[in-house]
């Protein structure tokens, strides 16, 4: 039977680009997000390529909705052997003293409490596989603090101690845990959102740098590490591009 993966925030992004990219590694996809136009042209996408996917629409700060995720799953006929837990975002760069709690509340939701709520949902169907694997895509700001990125390290600092205590926890159980750290990945919309909508604010974050992360290069490492023997656990992985030696040091060229 073909195995079972699912991907939340596959709407665009490194979510999209890695539904892709599992499908190709012979994964049936279950292509998880709120934007379901988005998720229908994706689906149709990986179906023409030859590959196999179903478009879920979910909201995974619902209970409702990660449960129907869930049953979708538990439907779609083979062993759910990966979820990669990817929904998340950041809003706002402000410093602490000026955060809005709204902002602050969005980040936890999304990147902490749903991405829990899901793990929830899901690993007793990644447990009856019998090597199932956890990946969990957080960030450098899970273990690196920044100015302005109060709320958002706050939030991924959370996630990264889910997943060190989870790999605990599971010890002994056939899941694996896997935590990948991407640095600087330009994407159409995680600046976009984080600034609020400003374009050319969110253009700025990558000015200069000639070929910062896109989001294949997360997928690829996503597919590396959940396709490797199930004895290999790939702890965790930090990939940041050439240009980005830290997160206070990046190397900018004027025009690049």
């Amino acid at each position: 039977m073909t195995p079972v993966a699912i991907v939340t925030g596959a709407s665009s992004g490194i979510g999209a680009a890695t539904a892709r990219r599992l499908a190709r590694e012979g994964f049936h996809v279950l292509a998880a997000a709120r934007r379901t136009d988005r998720l229908a042209a994706l689906v149709a996408e990986i179906t023409a390529a030859g590959g196999a996917a179903t478009a879920v629409e979910c909201d995974i700060t619902s209970d409702t909705s990660v449960a129907a995720l869930a049953a979708t799953a538990a439907a779609a006929g083979g062993p759910v052997t990966l979820l990669v837990n990817n929904a998340g975002g950041a809003k706002g760069s402000d410093p602490v003293e000026r955060g809005r709690i709204d902002e602050w509340q969005w980040m936890y939701d999304v990147n902490v409490l749903g991405t829990l709520r899901v793990t929830q949902a899901l690993l007793p169907a990644l447990e009856a596989s019998g090597a199932g694997t956890l990946v969990m895509i957080s960030s450098t700001a899970g273990l690196v603090v920044y100015e302005g990125g109060g709320g958002y390290t706050a939030a991924k600092h959370a996630e990264t101690a889910m997943t060190e205590t989870l790999r605990l926890e599971l010890c002994g159980r056939p899941v694996r845990v896997v935590e990948i750290n991407p640095g600087m990945v330009k994407t159409d919309e995680f600046a976009l959102v984080r600034h609020r909508g400003d374009a050319g604010q969110a253009a700025d974050v990558y000015a200069g740098v000639a070929d910062p992360l896109v989001a294949d290069d997360v997928a690829d490492c996503v597919a590396w590490a959940a396709t490797r023997p199930h004895h290999v656990n790939i702890d965790r992985m930090v990939v940041r591009p050439l240009a980005q030696a830290a997160q206070h040091k990046v190397h900018r060229t004027p025009g690049a």
